[in-house]
């Protein structure tokens, strides 16, 4: 089976060396609250800075939690890391789907940052339903992202 990636897009009033940076050192600042796969609440989500890195969220009881491995780390124009989380959210190191976001000037001042979700079909028998989860949850996380860059301009 094979399932179409998910691909979305927001344009942010920020150079794409300020969106990039604003992505992933503020990642924990700007995603969703329920964006959280530990047993506590997350206070921060981060990305290693450098090809190999985890990526991981760090939860109030000062849990770790692994979300997966940065495949890319190109500032500022791409940023590419695996998506290890299965579809009842949490992680399986022996999982692995790419979440690869792009950062693409669009004029002065401003970037089109563009998320791609592939290898859905990683999911197996899940994939389906779970893709059609991922496709309706990456729109309001962007829209967070493009809040959040904007309100930083």
């Amino acid at each position: 089976m094979t399932i179409a990636p998910i691909v979305h897009s927001v344009e942010v009033k920020a150079s794409p060396a300020r969106a990039f940076k604003l992505f992933t050192a503020d990642f924990g600042k700007w995603r969703p609250a329920m964006m959280t796969i530990g047993a506590s609440p997350a206070v921060t989500i981060q990305f290693e800075p450098k090809q190999g890195g985890a990526v991981f969220e760090q939860a109030q009881d000062g849990t770790v939690t692994l979300w997966g491995k940065v495949l890319a780390w190109e500032p500022p124009s791409r940023l590419a890391f695996t998506w290890q989380i299965t579809s009842r959210w949490t992680y399986d190191p022996d999982l692995v789907t790419e979440v690869e976001v792009s950062f693409e000037p669009v004029g002065e001042g401003r970037t089109k940052v563009t998320l791609t979700h592939r290898n859905l079909e990683a999911y197996g028998a899940d994939g389906a339903a779970h893709a059609e989860s991922l496709r309706n949850g990456w729109p309001g996380i962007l829209a967070s992202f493009g809040d959040y860059a904007d309100a930083q301009a």
